[in-house]
């Protein structure tokens, strides 16, 4: 039996005859459609950021602070035994969650239609 043997011709790969730009320049930043930097003149430090952020919405820290001290006056009140106490400092804490939220949505809101 005779053997069937292919030629040897070397397979082709199609050579693109102009390379165009490499996807991604890393000589500038990438182009996203849609989003433009606000050029900012220097960077803030965490401190400036928190007072400007309390200034704009000045009731999220401060229901911050109310469900902080409901819980560690609730806990305390725990630890002595006060039952009673204990149980109303906790729903106050409940209480001064809803307000902080309340607080972050509003604010959401506010800086949305003040952007507009």
């Amino acid at each position: 039996m005779a053997a069937a043997t292919t030629p040897a011709v070397p397979e082709r790969i199609p050579k693109s005859s102009s390379l165009g730009p490499p996807p991604f320049d890393f000589s500038r930043p990438p182009v996203i459609e849609g989003f433009n930097p606000l050029p900012r003149s220097k960077d803030e430090t965490f401190k400036e950021k928190f007072m400007r952020k309390t200034k704009e919405n000045p009731f999220v820290p401060i229901g911050c602070l109310g469900t902080a001290g409901a819980l560690i006056y609730g806990l305390r009140a725990f630890h002595q035994g006060k039952t009673r106490q204990s149980q109303l400092l906790m729903r106050g804490r409940i209480a001064a969650q809803g307000f902080t939220v309340v607080a972050i949505i509003f604010g959401v809101f506010a800086t949305a239609i003040k952007n507009k």
